[in-house]
């Protein structure tokens, strides 16, 4: 590994413990559920099974090559590395985040997809669907995932959780934890009696999508 290669893993891995560590601290996952990984080149850097984020040091990196074979660190790697792998093969994100939110998790189990009660539906490129239930670690569970995610940035897992993916790990975390806002807003709405809530269609999600794409602060070269 040249110099820049560790500098990179390094600075990468750095990035991810502290998006672990984030979604602790905002009630996205409790103890050690929920994973975390990056892509660098042809290696995936993810979170360790079983250790507490706020134990990790750098020197705990844990890496596998996109066949699954571990190729960095001394820990065990999240049992999840199948529905994190099945991302990176079959499409261009850079980073994936799973978590155990406490709406989006009960939202899994009542319905086959989010409804559209906001325009940052769009950004997530479409309403959230539901992946059938399999067991955690399995390749059942990955392709059920990947089939929930097509022309999507996230899904949802039934009685399980979220899985979202992004360029970086801070989209990828942004998109996680607005997915988590929606379902609360979802779960709300929804728990008025005798009302139902008002759902965008998707002449208005397309609307919002194409203004989406210009939205943030113009670059300055």
């Amino acid at each position: 590994m040249t110099e820049t290669e560790r500098t990179r893993i390094e600075e990468a891995w750095a990035e991810l413990v502290a998006t672990a560590r984030r979604t602790v601290a905002d009630g996205l996952v409790v103890g050690t559920s929920g994973n975390v990984s990056v892509r660098v080149g042809d290696t995936v850097l993810v979170t360790p099974t079983g250790v507490p984020y706020d134990r990790l040091t750098p020197q705990d990196v844990v890496g596998v090559g996109l066949d699954g074979r571990q190729v960095l660190g001394e820990l065990e790697p999240t049992s999840e590395v199948p529905m994190h792998l099945a991302v990176y093969r079959s499409t261009d994100a850079a980073a994936v985040v799973h978590t155990h939110a406490v709406h989006a998790t009960a939202v899994s189990l009542l319905v086959d997809e989010l409804p559209p009660v906001h325009y940052m539906t769009a950004a997530l490129g479409g309403p959230v669907r539901v992946a059938p239930y399999a067991l955690y670690g399995s390749d059942a569970l990955a392709e059920n995932m990947l089939r929930a995610l097509h022309d999507r940035t996230a899904c949802l897992l039934r009685n399980h959780g979220t899985v979202v993916h992004g360029a970086t790990l801070a989209q990828a975390y942004d998109r996680t934890a607005q997915l988590e806002w929606m379902c609360r807003v979802w779960l709300t709405a929804r728990s008025v009696p005798g009302h139902t809530p008002s759902l965008l269609s998707a002449g208005q999600l397309r609307e919002a999508g194409e203004k989406l794409r210009g939205y943030g602060q113009p670059r300055r070269d």
